[in-house]
């Protein structure tokens, strides 16, 4: 890449972030005109319109959105080198982008980053908490925890930090009224509350006599995005749920759930960070990644309840 490829990369960061080019232009001590001729130089060069003008807004485009989060990345990571290189140690600076399941990122991961961005001031946080799995170098996201079996994919580094146990439950309303599963057959004709499934054939893992792991279909009531709603409706008497251990234990010691189906239980899931594979992993991800290791080998350990 040529020391011109650069040019007008700057004014159109601060274009996107600061939603006008006389914005911009403020921020960099430049005239309005100037960074206009400077994008659109660049737009030339790439081929392609970064932003929708009008008289009242500009906007990014879809590709002006893809160009934005690499621009970001690429000039956090030059000022993540440059601060390396001035205090000679590795300092986590820059925001990140971290996708964390739903129930387990709140609970768990969170107090962890809280604690870190408070011994670090420089480094900024934007968080998803979600279910849902998102595309990890589609959506720009620096880092991830995933529960739950990962695909092969080239692009992505993964280290495991632990696996969680899953148990079936249901609360004692439910039970006296509808009476205890005996079988994994029984589950296919019962009120089971479920996660989103991106299976057409919902199923949960049970193990069986001789120790593997099957799945086995159910018959899904109740669909919920969220762990705390599945634990509330199981809590309220609306069906069986397979939960993890970690996010129910409380409620088993106390008596406000059930397991049933014990000798099937036993069945886990992995639980992983995942980041894009890079020649170069800034400090604050590879500080994040090493926060999480650690805190999966303390005991006890909600890594692995």
């Amino acid at each position: 890449m040529d020391v011109q490829d650069l040019a007008g990369v700057i004014e159109f960061v601060r274009v996107a972030q600061a939603g006008s080019f006389t914005a911009a232009a403020a921020t960099l001590g430049l005239t309005g005109s100037a960074v206009g001729k400077s994008v659109s130089r660049l737009e030339a060069r790439l081929g392609t319109k970064l932003f929708h003008r009008t008289t009242r807004r500009i906007t990014l485009t879809h590709e002006g959105e893809d160009y934005y989060e690499s621009c970001v990345r690429a000039l956090e990571e030059l000022d993540d080198v440059e601060q390396r290189l001035l205090t000679g140690r590795s300092e986590p600076v820059g925001r990140v982008r971290l996708d964390l399941p739903g129930a387990f990122g709140r609970r768990h991961v969170l107090p962890m980053l809280q604690e870190l961005v408070l011994r670090h001031p420089r480094l900024d946080l934007s968080i998803n908490f979600s279910e849902r799995t998102a595309g990890i170098v589609e959506e720009g996201v620096d880092l991830a925890v995933r529960i739950g079996r990962l695909a092969d994919d080239a692009d992505l580094v993964a280290v495991p930090l632990g696996r969680q146990r899953l148990v079936i439950c249901a609360s004692p309303a439910y039970l006296a009224q509808h009476g205890a599963p005996s079988t994994p057959a029984d589950l296919a004709a019962r009120d089971c509350i479920t996660g989103w499934q991106r299976s057409a054939h919902p199923v949960w893992l049970l193990r069986q006599a001789d120790g593997t792991i099957t799945s086995v279909p159910v018959r899904v009531r109740h669909e919920l995005s969220d762990g705390e709603a599945m634990v509330a409706a199981t809590l309220a008497g609306c069906g069986l749920c397979q939960l993890p251990t970690w996010l129910i234990a409380d409620h088993l010691a106390t008596g406000a759930l059930r397991t049933v189906l014990d000798d099937h239980a036993g069945a886990d899931m992995p639980i992983h960070a995942i980041w894009p594979r890079s020649r170069y992993m800034r400090p604050s991800i590879r500080m994040i990644v090493a926060m999480l290791r650690q805190g999966a080998q303390t005991r006890p350990s909600p890594f692995h309840a």
